[in-house]
């Protein structure tokens, strides 16, 4: 049985390896940003430290199924885990777990228990910080990179239209990061064009 901070380096490597260069948002450096978010969230919302490493490992593995595709992508992370998990010493049922707080982030979210919602809230947690703005154009970079007809107009578009279904379901997230989201939300709307 391999250590987890093996783990770690073993799917950082693979991200840095295996993702194309223009997906500059879905990268290495976004895992291990929800990674220390899974962590500050669950903390604040009381989880344990089993819940916590649960949390981790569904937040290091889940957009590695990026690797090889973009769309469906959290089906083959839930893939990439169960294959690679029992190695770190991951059970058959904590494997399920993981697999269905990877399923949460798949947009639109449906997290169906505590642990799902703080791995959702966490992919997401940037929409609530004052980097938003410099998130989202990498994330549009990196759509514009799939769709080069995808303008900056339309992109505003889809945002606000996502802006307006998407909310927060841990309460770190709905005191500390709603007001910051709803501001974004607000500019975005205001914004020219």
């Amino acid at each position: 049985m391999q250590s987890k901070l093996v783990m770690k380096d073993f799917v950082t490597d693979m991200l840095k390896r295996k993702l194309p260069p223009n997906y500059c948002y879905h990268n290495y450096e976004h895992t291990l940003y929800v990674l220390a978010k899974v962590i500050e969230i669950g903390t604040y919302e009381n989880c344990t430290n089993i819940e916590l490493e649960l949390l981790s490992a569904a937040a290091l593995w889940h957009d590695t199924g990026y690797v090889n595709t973009y769309a469906g992508h959290e089906e083959v992370s839930c893939l990439l885990a169960k294959k690679y998990l029992p190695k770190y010493g991951f059970t058959k049922n904590e494997i399920i777990k993981i697999n269905g707080m990877i399923m949460a982030t798949k947009i639109l979210q449906t997290p169906t228990n505590k642990l799902e919602e703080i791995m959702a809230d966490a992919d997401l947690e940037y929409l609530g910080t004052n980097c938003v703005a410099e998130k989202a154009h990498l994330l549009f970079k990196e759509l514009q990179s799939l769709t080069p007809s995808l303008n900056e107009k339309a992109w505003n578009k889809m945002q606000i239209a996502f802006l307006e279904t998407h909310h927060y379901f841990t309460n770190y997230c709905k005191k500390n990061k709603d007001p910051l989201r709803h501001a974004y939300h607000e500019r975005l709307i205001q914004a020219p064009g």
